[in-house]
């Protein structure tokens, strides 16, 4: 297994793991998410895999074939009245196909990511991670991961 910044030519694949990870949001919340879908049109990735700034990388086989991806974004807190001035990775999702899990793809993901960031002076590591997606809070937790807040709701 290798990990790289992804191409225009694992678009396809991408998509296709936009939908399973857009599925199991839409199994726990199918009030919030629509299924089958995908957050990005091939157009939208094809601008995010040109521009450097925030990085996709995805992880491929032996056959550069993508088992998974990791999408990330810089977010920073500049001149805040109540925040100090950091620089986040935000790690806005990953995915391993359904496939290839329990292979240690996502892990693998996970900590190339956390060195991207550490290479990268960042401050800090993010996600989120839907109430429902049990697997999800597990795997992070694993990784060494903490609660930075909650986000909580009430339905009407």
């Amino acid at each position: 297994m290798n990990i790289r910044r992804a191409k225009e030519k694992d678009i396809e694949k991408i998509l296709e793991l936009l939908i399973q990870v857009n599925m199991v949001h839409h199994h726990a919340r199918p009030d919030l998410f629509k299924g089958p879908a995908t957050k990005y049109t091939e157009e939208q990735l094809k601008k995010m895999l040109a521009a450097d700034e925030d990085p996709v990388f995805v992880a491929v086989d032996d056959s550069d074939l993508v088992l998974g991806y990791a999408f990330c974004r810089t977010e920073q807190i500049i001149d805040s009245k109540l925040r100090t001035d950091v620089r986040t990775l935000y790690l806005d999702d990953l995915c391993v196909d359904e496939n290839s899990r329990g292979l240690h793809v996502g892990g693998a993901l996970y900590r190339y990511v956390l060195a991207f960031a550490r290479a990268h002076g960042y401050y800090n590591l993010t996600l989120h991670v839907w109430a429902g997606n049990d697997a999800a809070e597990k795997f992070y937790a694993s990784q060494g991961m903490k609660a930075q807040f909650t986000c909580l709701e009430q339905i009407l």
